[in-house]
């Protein structure tokens, strides 16, 4: 790795709002401009990290605050980092961003009739049964972003999403 520090972008969006397809698409564009990125999935990480996820408050704090430390280091080691979370409140974002001075928040922006109707996971399915109680933006609040650097669409194409992404990277961090 090298002595330069690297750069951190938080790709947020309630559930289904195509972060994950959104990440995909700018990792793979990153890689091939030569840079080295680690993608920080939370779903992967709370494997991990919480194995069995109630997904309480106390435990969101944890799991996000752990997610941020995790990021910083790599950041910190001359890598790149994605991280692909939901991060439903503000406080979660903003941590990072005041521990990785290269960082850029993306707001996958989604009306929630669209998340739902996709559902790749089940989550919204399993709200309407009753056997999934916090789901951000339905159950548990989700607070958007203030003021982040990027906002994309998230029922526009992906590619056409890590493209603003990607141009925005050029200009602010030299990418």
């Amino acid at each position: 790795m090298s002595n330069k520090e690297g750069f951190a972008v938080w790709i947020t969006g309630i559930p289904a709002a195509g972060k994950s397809a959104v990440t995909r698409e700018l990792a793979n564009r990153l890689r091939e401009r030569g840079l080295p990125i680690v993608v920080l999935e939370s779903d992967e990480l709370r494997k991990i990290l919480t194995p069995e996820p109630v997904y309480t408050g106390d435990e969101r704090d944890r799991f996000y605050g752990q997610l941020a430390r995790i990021g910083e280091l790599i950041v910190r080691g001359g890598a790149n980092v994605i991280f692909d979370a939901t991060a439903n409140k503000r406080a979660y974002r903003d941590r990072a961003r005041e521990r990785i001075h290269r960082f850029v928040e993306v707001y996958v922006d989604c009306p929630r009739e669209v998340c739902v109707q996709r559902d790749p996971k089940g989550i919204y399915a399993q709200a309407a049964l009753g056997t999934a109680s916090s789901v951000p933006g339905l159950q548990t609040p989700y607070e958007a972003p203030v003021k982040p650097d990027v906002i994309v669409d998230g029922r526009n194409d992906p590619a056409e999403n890590a493209s603003l992404i990607l141009a925005h990277l050029k200009q602010r961090l030299s990418v």
